[in-house]
């Protein structure tokens, strides 16, 4: 298994990266979300790519711009298309017997990577993409109801604390209150533009999926507010379901947002190289 740094020149800064040598033509490129590093919140990138390449798929991991060891101001998530671009670029010049390339990621990476697929690149076969971050004020007010509040409310724990007196009763309902309004908000669909911005990236990544040819995996986790929030917006909006619906999913039932744990962990790898091999 050969593994080795690279630095990839930037406009004005320079991007750090793992590379992941194997034999297979085609390779995964994987993004860091969050302020993270490209190791992964418990190692899960180093271990996920390192599962690849024993298994002959060579990979990439990227830090994007201001993240990990790249240099620059850090870039939002809806603005790291060129990075990406950057890192195709270098990753098919590193690998030279490369045909093809899977584009994979958690959370707002996830959300980079639709973003990015507004750019057309038919090197690009597949992407995963796991518990993709699609933050609005009405979503978020929409899951807290169905998947925190509800819970409460069905709690045992919160009426005794309610009776007791050891709630802030008024505090809790005036919380609850702002939540239920703003799940009422009405927000108009905006149509992707040139420049992506927080007000419009999710409509950028629903016109980014809809006019990519390649194969999706979306892995989700059953214990997780943003799986949540996305899997809401899928049921609430039939364009996003007709993608979905199109898709490959695999739910996790009980996976926190990273999949912390080994079984976890490895179900993810598993998925991910079953994915890999549907393309091949």
């Amino acid at each position: 298994m050969t593994e080795h740094y690279l630095s990839l020149a930037g406009t004005g800064y320079q991007l750090s990266a793992i590379l992941h040598q194997a034999t297979a033509t085609t390779g995964v490129l994987l993004i860091v979300g969050g302020p993270q590093y490209r190791v992964g919140s418990h190692r899960q990138f180093v271990k996920l790519s390192r599962y690849l390449a024993a298994h002959s798929i060579p990979s990439m991991r990227l830090d994007t711009a201001g993240m990990g060891d790249s240099s620059g101001s850090k870039a939002a998530f809806y603005q790291q298309t060129a990075d990406i671009e950057l890192a195709i670029d270098a990753f098919f010049q590193q690998c030279p017997h490369l045909t093809q390339v899977v584009l994979w990621g958690l959370c707002d990476a996830a959300s980079a990577i639709l973003i990015k697929l507004n750019r057309p690149d038919p090197r690009i076969s597949g992407v995963i993409l796991l518990n993709p971050w699609v933050r609005q004020q009405k979503s978020h007010a929409k899951t807290m109801l169905k998947h925190y509040y509800l819970k409460r409310l069905l709690s045992r724990q919160f009426w005794h604390k309610a009776l007791s007196g050891g709630l802030a009763l008024r505090r809790s309902l005036g919380s609850f209150w702002q939540t239920l309004q703003a799940s009422k908000t009405h927000t108009d669909a905006t149509p992707a533009q040139l420049t992506v911005t927080e007000q419009n990236y999710v409509a950028a990544m629903l016109s980014g999926w809809q006019q990519f040819n390649g194969k999706v995996l979306l892995i989700s986790s059953g214990n997780d507010l943003t799986a949540q929030e996305f899997l809401q917006l899928c049921a609430d909006t039939p364009a996003w379901g007709k993608c979905l619906q199109a898709a490959g999913h695999c739910h996790i039932s009980d996976a926190s947002h990273t999949f912390s744990t080994a079984l976890w962990r490895e179900q993810v790898e598993q998925q991910s190289y079953n994915f890999v091999q549907t393309i091949n």
